[in-house]
């Protein structure tokens, strides 16, 4: 699956795409909200990992804005966050994310997240045969 990894902080996009890639995942980079932004108008992706709070365009708005084009308004969105998940839940546009996560990001959380995400995804868009 093609994943876009969208987080202003280059350790976490290092390591958040080493992760990916051991579970077989194509992935690409973004270095904030706008670059993921051109980025997903270029190519289709499976799933969006969006950091919260970066220059240029947060990760809040970034939602917004593919949710607003057809081809990506389907993407299952895994929001990363530092902020009080609490305070997430309260944002008018909570129902744009998929899943949402802490940062600091724990690997076995993370990993779980992506899978269910991408699991879904799959047997969303599985081509349904008729028996």
């Amino acid at each position: 699956m093609n994943v876009l990894v969208i987080d202003d902080k280059k350790s976490v996009r290092e390591a958040v795409s080493k992760l990916l890639a051991a579970l077989g995942h194509s992935v690409d980079t973004a270095v904030n909200g706008l670059d993921g932004f051109e980025k997903a108008q270029k190519t289709s992706y499976n799933l969006y990992i969006i950091d919260h709070l970066m220059p240029l365009m947060n990760g809040v708005i970034l939602s917004k804005n593919l949710k607003n084009i057809p081809f990506c308004a389907k993407t299952p969105i895994l929001f990363m966050t530092t902020q009080d998940l609490d305070s997430i839940k309260q944002l008018s546009e909570f129902a744009l994310f998929s899943r949402i996560i802490s940062k600091p990001l724990n690997e076995t959380t993370f990993i779980s997240a992506v899978e269910s995400l991408t699991n879904t995804f799959s047997e969303e868009y599985l081509p349904k045969i008729a028996l």
